[in-house]
């Protein structure tokens, strides 16, 4: 095996890096919601779920949301890209319908999600984050090349 083929066969073993640059930032932040929206999911599951049963699964699954995006993002290579910037719209879309849907209906929700209101109790960093994260995983495509 010639150097050449040699710095090949490393290359394809090794996906190319999305957490450079902006894409740390969003590593922290995307890491920073996990925690937020699995240990608040958590608590609310094991001790009140019956008082708002989708409210609380919401969360849940807003938290199981945001752990793929960061390991996608972390993991890196195109089709991790890929991966996370189709999790990210529907993760956009969730925000989207689950805000408006409790903004016009209040009452189906006794209690926030990690959506609610556009994420407005999370300071709308769930509204704002998937944008964020479509935006640099487009620019970043020529980047990550197969």
């Amino acid at each position: 095996m010639t150097s050449g083929e040699a710095d090949v066969t490393a290359a394809e073993e090794k996906p190319a890096r999305l957490i450079s640059g902006p894409g740390m930032l969003l590593v922290w932040f995307y890491g920073v919601m996990v925690v937020g929206a699995v240990s608040r999911s958590a608590y609310q599951i094991g001790t009140d779920f019956h008082r708002a049963p989708l409210a609380y699964a919401l969360s849940a699954v807003a938290g199981v949301v945001y752990g793929f995006i960061t390991y996608t993002l972390v993991r890196g290579g195109e089709r991790a890209r890929r991966a996370a910037l189709v999790c990210c719209a529907a993760e956009l879309a969730g925000v989207l319908i689950v805000g408006t849907w409790t903004l016009i209906d209040s009452s189906a929700f006794p209690d926030a999600t990690v959506w609610s209101d556009y994420g407005m109790g999370y300071i709308f960093i769930p509204v704002l984050l998937p944008i964020s994260a479509m935006y640099w995983l487009r620019k970043s495509r020529n980047a990550v090349k197969p």
